[in-house]
C-alpha cells in the first residue's frame, strides 16, 4: 500500500510539472511529501527545469525580429532552438553591452550555451564586448563571486589572448590568475569563518549561478570540484534553515517584501526547483532562468534533499558567519556572526546575536510559523530598530559620505531612510534565542535618526489579544505566539513597500508596534498549538511564567521560559541561560547541529541525515559518501 501511494504521488509529481499551461507559482501548491526514488526525483527536477525554460520561449512575441533580452536568448539556446535568431539578437545586444557583474554573467551563459549553436559573428560580437566596454567589479561579495566567475569563464575560453583584447588590460592568463585566486579566497573565507552574506533570500541566486557555471564549463578539473562542492555546501546551508522550503530567521540580506512575505524571494525558486515542496515566486524569481539554463549539470545529493524535507522531529542548528567588510569606524575587518535556528514541525526561530551584521537589508531575528500555502501569507513575527545612519553606511561602504543615505534608496533599497521599515540592523540592539524563546534589547543613544522600535503583526493573526499582562497574544497557523513589549507603544497600519526601486506603497493589512522610548525590549515565546488544550491555556501559561525587567539604567529581562530556561540578559552583557555565561566565541562551531557539522578553519562540512552521510572537504577537494551501519 505504501509503494502504491509513493508510485501514485510521484506520478502526480511529474504529470504537475508538465503542465506548462499554468506555471507552477499560479498552481496549487506542491505536495510536502517525501519522494525516495532518486530516479523519480530527478525526473520531476528535469521537467521542473523544463517549465522554467518553456515558460520564459512563452512570453516571446512570435513576432518579434530578435529576442528582447539576454534571458531570453538564454533559454533559447537552453532549448537548442532559433539558433539563428540567438545569434541576430546576441549581435543586437552586443552593440550596447552593459557593465558589472549583473551584465557579465548572463553574457557568460549565452556565450557558453551558444559555443555550438551561435554564429560565428554572434560570438565575435560577444568577445568584442569584452574587448571594449569596461566592467565594473562592484563593492559586495555578491559582485564579486559573479564578476570573477564571469572572468574566469571567458578567459578560459578565449585562452592566450594578449591584454590588448580585454577590458582589463590584462591577458587572458592574467585575467584567469587574478579570479581564480579571489575565487579559491572566497570559498576559504566561507569554509574557515563563514559566508559573509548568508542564508540570503534573494542574493542565493548570486552565489548558486555562478557555481553552477563553474561547476558546468570550467576546465579546470580542481575548479569544477570546488564548484560543485561550493554548490552542495550553498543548498544544505539554505534547507537547513527552511520550514517547507521557507527560508526564515537570520538574513545577512533580504528585501522590504522578503522580510515579512517569509515565502516571496529567490530562495523559494531553488527550494521549489530542487526539492519540489514550495510554489515559486512569480516568474520564477526573474534569475532563475539563468540557474534553469544549465540546471542539468547538476543533482542534489539526497543527504541535502532528505535535510530539506525529510525531518526527524525539532531540531537546534548553530551557524558561525561573518559580517560585510568594515572599512571605517571599527576595529574589526570582519565580525563574526553567531547564528541559531531552532526548526519544528509548525514553527521555526531564528537569530544572530546582533550588532551590526549590514546597515541595509540584514534581518536579524524572526518566529516564522508554517502554513499550507505561503503566497501571500505573512507569516512572520519579530521587532527591529529602524534606524538610517551616515556613520554605519560609512562602515560598509567606500562612497562619498555626503549622499549616502539618499542615494541608497534609489538603488533598489527604498525603505532605508524611513521610520516605518522593517528592514535592516542596529548598533543599538543585542539579542539571545533559546530554542523558541527570542529576548531583544534596545538601549538608543539620544539625538539617534528614527529613535523608536518598530514590532511586526502580520494581517495573518488571529485572536489578537492584548492582556492585560502586559503580553499580547495571537496564533498564527498552529502556532501559538506571546509577544511582550518592555515599554509603551500604539499599533500603527502599515503601508508596505511593494516596490523596493520605486518605494511604491500599499496598505498591507498589517500593524507596526511603535514604541518611542530610547531604552526598550521585546520578548518573544512560540508554542504549537497542540501542546495546550486551549489558546486560553496558552495565555495561563505565558502569564504564569516568572518575569523581572528594568530599563535603567540598562535594559534587563530575568526569565523563565515556557520550556524551563532560566534566562538573565542585560544590555552589553553576555546573556546567562541556566546559570552558564554564553561564550559565543568558544562555544560556536562553523556549522553543529544534527544535519550540518564544521569546525571552525576546517573547511570540512559534514552532511547528516539518518544513515547517509557526505563530506565535502576542501582540504583535499573530495567529496565522500557514506552510509553509516545501523
Amino acid at each position: 500500500m505504501k509503494a502504491h501511494s509513493l508510485f501514485v504521488s510521484c506520478l502526480a509529481i511529474l504529470s504537475s510539472a508538465s503542465l506548462y499551461a499554468q506555471p507552477a507559482y499560479e498552481a496549487p501548491p506542491p505536495s510536502r511529501a517525501v519522494v525516495d526514488s532518486a530516479d523519480f526525483r530527478r525526473a520531476a527536477y528535469l521537467q521542473r527545469i523544463d517549465e522554467v525554460l518553456t515558460w520564459r520561449v512563452g512570453q516571446l512575441k512570435p513576432d518579434d525580429a530578435l529576442l528582447p533580452d539576454m534571458g531570453a536568448i538564454a533559454a533559447k539556446l537552453a532549448r537548442h532552438e532559433d539558433a539563428d535568431l540567438c545569434s541576430r539578437s546576441v549581435i543586437a545586444q552586443m552593440k550596447e553591452p552593459g557593465s558589472g557583474p549583473f551584465w557579465m554573467f548572463p553574457a557568460v551563459c549565452v556565450a557558453y550555451l551558444g559555443r555550438d549553436q551561435l554564429s560565428p559573428a554572434a560570438r565575435q560580437a560577444i568577445r568584442d564586448a569584452w574587448r571594449t566596454q569596461m566592467q565594473l567589479r562592484g563593492d559586495t561579495e555578491n559582485h564579486w563571486a559573479m564578476y570573477y566567475t564571469s572572468l574566469y569563464l571567458m578567459s578560459e575560453l578565449y585562452p592566450n589572448e594578449p591584454a590588448s583584447t580585454w577590458y582589463s588590460g590584462k591577458s587572458s592568463a592574467e585575467n584567469l590568475a587574478e579570479a581564480r585566486d579571489y575565487l579559491i579566497h572566497w570559498m576559504d573565507l566561507a569554509t574557515t569563518i563563514g559566508q559573509g552574506e548568508y542564508t540570503c533570500s534573494h542574493y542565493i541566486g548570486e552565489y548558486a549561478i555562478p557555481m553552477l557555471f563553474l561547476a558546468s564549463w570550467a576546465k579546470d578539473p580542481a575548479m569544477r570540484q570546488r564548484s560543485h562542492m561550493m554548490l552542495d555546501w550553498l543548498f544544505a546551508d539554505q534547507f537547513a534553515n527552511s520550514l517547507n522550503g521557507v527560508l526564515h530567521g537570520a538574513n545577512a540580506r533580504t528585501d522590504d517584501t522578503g522580510v515579512v512575505e517569509r515565502w516571496n524571494c529567490l530562495s523559494s525558486f531553488f527550494s521549489w526547483l530542487l526539492l519540489g515542496n514550495t510554489p515559486p515566486p512569480a516568474g520564477y524569481g526573474g534569475w532563475g532562468v539563468y540557474f534553469a539554463a544549465a540546471a542539468k549539470n547538476y543533482e542534489l545529493p539526497e543527504v541535502i534533499y532528505r535535510i530539506g524535507v525529510d525531518r526527524d522531529g525539532d531540531f537546534l542548528q548553530r551557524d558561525l558567519k561573518r559580517t560585510r567588510r568594515r572599512w571605517r569606524n571599527s576595529d574589526v575587518f570582519m565580525a563574526p556572526v553567531y547564528k541559531m535556528n531552532y526548526t519544528r514541525r509548525d514553527y521555526a526561530v531564528g537569530s544572530f546575536q546582533s550588532g551590526l551584521c549590514d546597515p541595509i537589508q540584514t534581518h536579524v531575528w524572526d518566529i516564522t510559523w508554517a502554513v499550507p500555502d505561503p503566497r501571500g501569507v505573512h507569516n512572520t513575527m519579530f521587532s527591529m530598530h529602524p534606524v538610517s545612519s551616515s556613520f554605519d553606511m560609512q562602515t560598509y561602504f567606500t562612497e562619498f559620505p555626503d549622499h549616502m543615505m539618499q542615494g541608497v534608496t534609489k538603488e533598489g533599497k527604498a525603505s532605508y531612510d524611513s521610520p516605518d521599515k522593517f528592514l535592516g540592523g542596529s548598533r543599538f540592539e543585542q539579542v539571545v534565542q533559546d530554542l523558541d524563546t527570542v529576548i531583544a534589547l534596545y538601549d538608543i543613544p539620544p539625538g539617534t535618526r528614527f529613535p523608536h522600535i518598530n514590532g511586526f503583526f502580520s494581517k495573518d493573526l488571529v485572536h489578537l489579544t492584548i492582556d492585560k499582562s502586559g503580553w499580547i497574544f495571537a496564533q498564527g497557523g498552529h502556532t501559538y505566539l506571546a509577544y511582550r513589549p518592555l515599554a509603551p507603544y500604539e499599533m500603527l497600519p502599515v503601508a508596505h513597500i511593494k516596490s523596493s526601486w520605486t518605494g511604491e506603497r500599499v496598505d498591507s493589512g498589517d500593524k507596526r508596534l511603535y514604541s518611542p522610548h530610547l531604552k526598550n525590549g521585546t520578548i518573544v515565546q512560540a508554542a504549537s498549538a497542540d501542546e495546550f488544550k486551549s489558546f486560553d491555556a496558552f495565555k495561563t501559561a505565558i502569564n504564569a511564567l516568572p518575569l523581572e525587567f528594568s530599563l535603567e539604567p540598562n535594559p534587563t529581562v530575568k526569565l523563565i521560559t515556557l520550556r524551563g530556561k532560566n534566562i538573565v540578559f542585560t544590555y552589553n552583557q553576555p546573556p546567562q541561560i541556566d546559570g552558564h555565561v554564553r561564550d559565543y566565541a568558544s562555544e560556536w562551531k562553523l556549522f553543529q547541529g544534527p544535519y550540518l557539522n564544521a569546525e571552525k578553519n576546517s573547511r570540512r562540512l559534514t552532511l547528516t541525515h539518518g544513515r547517509l552521510q557526505r563530506v565535502l572537504d576542501f582540504n583535499t577537494l573530495t567529496i565522500t559518501d557514506t552510509v553509516l551501519p545501523n
